[in-house]
């Protein structure tokens, strides 16, 4: 396997079967955590950016030359979306002084929210994945990520009284 192939697919996450993308936003849980706990909401925030930029570039590498501009086995765009629905989850834990696990919730529902956009890709989503370029590639799941960080930040201010 090529260094390429090993990022893109998140250290073969994305050759697991069925649902390789669910098998990437889950692969990408334990690292966000990591992330979290190495250097707070910083540490995922520029990780996120790094890893787009990573992906971008592995993206590129490995659709050059296929007919199919999105392969199921590159995770890595999941992983970069996951850990983005996951910043205000790691953002509250760092305001609080709270375990960032403690905030399980929100992890589920970043998540539950990811895997949905990312697969109904509505308005914008499915806009970037039409583009059939690696940018595109990245970007859909980016915006997926983007959106189901809005749906944490709503669902926690329902939760906790803000909105009612």
């Amino acid at each position: 396997m090529t260094w390429s192939r090993f990022i893109a697919t998140w250290f073969g996450a994305g050759l697991l079967r069925p649902a390789p993308g669910t098998w990437g936003s889950l692969a990408a849980l334990p690292f966000a955590w990591g992330l979290h706990l190495l250097g707070g909401f910083a540490a995922l925030a520029l990780a996120t950016l790094a890893v787009f930029l990573l992906g971008w570039w592995v993206s590129v590498i490995e659709t050059r030359g296929r007919d199919d501009p999105d392969p199921s086995e590159i995770v890595i765009d999941e992983v970069a979306g996951m850990w983005l629905a996951l910043w205000p989850v790691s953002l509250g834990a760092a305001w609080m002084g709270l375990d960032v696990l403690r905030l399980w919730p929100g992890w589920v529902a970043a998540f539950l929210a990811f895997r949905l956009f990312d697969v109904w890709k509505p308005g914008p989503v499915g806009w970037a994945d039409r583009l059939h370029t690696p940018l595109g590639l990245m970007l859909d799941d980016i915006l997926a990520g983007l959106m189901a960080a809005v749906v944490v930040v709503a669902l926690a201010a329902l939760a906790h009284g803000v909105l009612m």
